[in-house]
């Protein structure tokens, strides 16, 4: 019997990764499982102007701070808590507040390229993979970025046209093959939820 589950959820921007967490999370009880985002480890950009944050890929992998992510989760499955960055999407930076995330038996974490990095997928124990068409997920991301993180139709597009498809196909589509489970239709797909609800519960009582 495992004592800590971790549940590594990926897929493209706007795949539906967060929904699938958010639909797979109630399936237990509130005190046992968490969330932790890819998204909350970018790296801290305070030390740059705004013209040089706002001309960094942040859909390469160099953008995000996988060790201290790694270190992080480590402590968790070790039942200690952790404080978990809290990022500012409008200035690129961290903010000086963090999150304060208590050890639970389940944890999910999502994001873009968590299945590519090899010492966080070796600490998986489920391997998720969402996949949404790329019109979709563009769509979605469009919506997303003007409504959430204050951004206007001309620069997400931008974004995506330079940095977002290409760095999808060069460093998240192919990490499907490391998925232990393929979502299609995106995070709604309630059948391949419910797939890895049993899975998780399966590896508690094993």
């Amino acid at each position: 019997m495992k004592s800590h589950i971790l549940v590594g959820i990926a897929g493209g921007s706007g795949s539906g990764k967060t929904v699938a967490s958010q639909n797979l999370a109630p399936l237990f009880p509130s005190n046992e499982v968490a969330i932790i985002s890819q998204d909350s480890y970018y790296k801290d950009r305070s030390d740059l102007g705004i013209e040089e944050r706002a001309a960094i890929n942040y859909d390469h992998p160099d953008s995000f701070d996988f060790d201290l992510m790694k270190q992080q989760l480590i402590t968790f499955l070790d039942g200690d808590t952790i404080e978990i960055p809290i990022y500012d999407f409008a200035t690129h930076t961290r903010m000086r507040e963090t999150e304060t995330v208590h050890s639970v038996p389940i944890v999910i974490v999502e994001g873009l390229m968590i299945l590519g990095v090899e010492f966080l997928r070796k600490l998986m124990d489920v391997k998720v993979y969402v996949d949404v068409p790329a019109d979709i997920r563009f769509i979605r991301r469009l919506k997303r970025d003007i409504e959430e993180r204050d951004r206007d139709v001309k620069s997400v597009v931008h974004q995506y046209l330079e940095t977002v498809r290409p760095m999808h196909e060069q460093f998240v589509e192919k990490t499907k093959n490391y998925a232990d489970i393929i979502i299609p239709d995106g995070g709604n797909n309630q059948t391949a939820i419910n797939l890895i609800q049993e899975k998780i519960q399966l590896l508690l009582t094993a």
